[in-house]
């Protein structure tokens, strides 16, 4: 597919081949590594040839190759490229709010600049932080904790990822209901331990059935993540199945709960949010993590926490403060921005759920998905669980696999229709198989009506000739 660039050349996006996987590229830099010598010499080692015989071992840890690369990332990177390119994509693969970060809490930030709160501050997080988290927690979410029962660090998935690795030893399993945030099985890959998914269903909103996790609970089972409301199906767990989820993991000591709760604010009434924490008898087996990047449009702040108790939440700073904690070989961060904590502060002072301004923008969400629903409901094959929470819609789009497209090739699976859909119609959007359903395509609203409405009308032009197609 050729494109018009400003200055009359043209430009070839190069989707058909584009993979998502960087192991080729892996393999390619290892094919480079030669067979090193080396000379015993009064009991040291010493170099027997010139420097050009001995390049520098590209190899990387087994641990980080046995990671997989988000596809979320991979397809924002190339839909930024060639919009720097002069494509005119239409970007709907990223999970970050289109809005500015609201005055008062950029004022805040500035201020801190401005007054020299430039320093490091405690490991943790602030004590004005904490307290403010613990009041949130205590008035918002029904739980209670004390300062020391929270770590602040530089985003809710730094804050997940210590967490994984603070509990889980080598062997054990991880559980994670599918459809999942893409990254959930890589921490548990991470961290040595072994994730299990869960399947879902789109009949049941994508939410997990108590019958089978409990069948698939064993010895080795130590951390059941959660994340409600949803990313990438925006399905909301009502607290009636959380209550007999509750029920199962109470039966089995050694299974906790890691609780990612970074969208609570984005939910559409009348559903409500439900901590798992709050729940009779979870407080002590919950880790309960959330942060400011969806509801206060603070992506860039890089901020997040962690709750729970004490000798969990302390090996999490821990991990944070110093390197080579666990098994692992990685350093992490030490303490978050001193800047961007005070502008959290100011976040959690607009009031009850961020106030006006997170209701104004969760407003507009709520509009934008009430568009995409009625809009994707008219297109033939296409299945939807309209979602209650988040800013994603989860779409199923099965019905165009196996079918040939004219000048791209067959429609094989998520990937391939995704490829097709950046090809022909010029939208980014990522494949289901990302987060662990390949039926699906994830679509991000949290772009202007006026965006979502011009991406609407390029799908449904694109999948016109697939409607008619034969499958093949």
């Amino acid at each position: 597919m050729a494109n018009t660039l400003h200055n009359g050349a043209k430009c070839r996006i190069p989707l058909r081949n584009q993979s998502l996987s960087i192991s080729r590229h892996v393999s390619r830099s290892l094919s480079f590594l030669p067979k090193t010598r080396v000379g015993k010499q009064s009991n040291t080692f010493s170099v027997k040839a010139s420097q050009a015989d001995f390049p520098v071992d590209p190899s990387i840890s087994p641990r980080v190759n046995a990671v997989k690369p988000s596809k979320t990332v991979a397809i924002s990177d190339l839909a930024t490229s060639l919009v720097q390119a002069g494509v005119p994509v239409i970007r709907l693969a990223a999970g970050e709010p289109d809005f500015d970060t609201p005055a008062p809490i950029a004022e805040a930030g500035i201020n801190a600049i401005r007054e020299g709160y430039t320093r490091y501050t405690p490991n943790a997080g602030t004590m004005e932080l904490r307290q403010a988290i613990c009041h949130k927690l205590k008035e918002e979410n029904g739980i209670t904790y004390t300062p020391d029962q929270v770590v602040v660090s530089n985003g809710a998935k730094q804050s997940l990822a210590q967490a994984v690795l603070a509990v889980c030893s080598p062997g054990d399993e991880v559980i994670i209901p599918a459809p999942f945030w893409v990254s959930y099985p890589e921490m548990a890959r991470l961290a040595d331990a072994t994730p299990v998914i869960l399947p879902t269903s789109i009949s049941d909103n994508f939410l997990l059935d108590p019958k089978l996790l409990e069948s698939k609970i064993t010895e080795r089972s130590r951390l059941l993540i959660l994340c409600s409301p949803s990313n990438p199906t925006g399905s909301v767990y009502p607290k009636g199945l959380l209550e007999k989820i509750a029920q199962i993991v109470a039966k089995y000591p050694r299974l906790l709960v890691l609780s990612d709760e970074i969208y609570e604010h984005i939910i559409y009434a009348p559903t409500t949010h439900t901590s798992f924490a709050s729940l009779p008898g979870m407080w002590d087996r919950t880790l309960t993590v959330n942060g400011f990047s969806k509801a206060f449009a603070m992506t860039g702040w890089r901020l997040g926490y962690i709750a729970g108790p004490k000798h969990f939440v302390a090996a999490c700073g821990k991990i944070q403060s110093q390197p080579t904690i666990h098994q692992t070989d990685t350093q992490f961060t030490s303490g978050a921005s001193s800047i961007a904590q005070k502008a959290a502060v100011a976040a959690l002072g607009l009031g009850y759920a961020g106030g006006e301004a997170v209701s104004t923008m969760v407003k507009a969400f709520r509009e934008r998905r009430d568009f995409l629903v009625k809009s994707f409901r008219e297109i033939d094959g296409v299945k939807i669980s309209e979602p209650q929470g988040a800013f994603y819609l989860f779409i199923d789009f099965s019905f165009y696999y196996g079918r040939e497209a004219e000048g791209f090739g067959k429609i094989e699976d998520s990937e391939s229709l995704c490829r097709y859909l950046l090809d022909v119609g010029q939208v980014a959007l990522v494949p289901g198989s990302a987060f662990g359903d390949d039926t699906c395509i994830r679509i991000s609203y949290a772009e202007s009506l006026t965006t979502l409405q011009a991406a609407v009308e390029r799908i449904k032009k694109a999948l016109i000739p697939l409607s008619s197609a034969a499958l093949v």
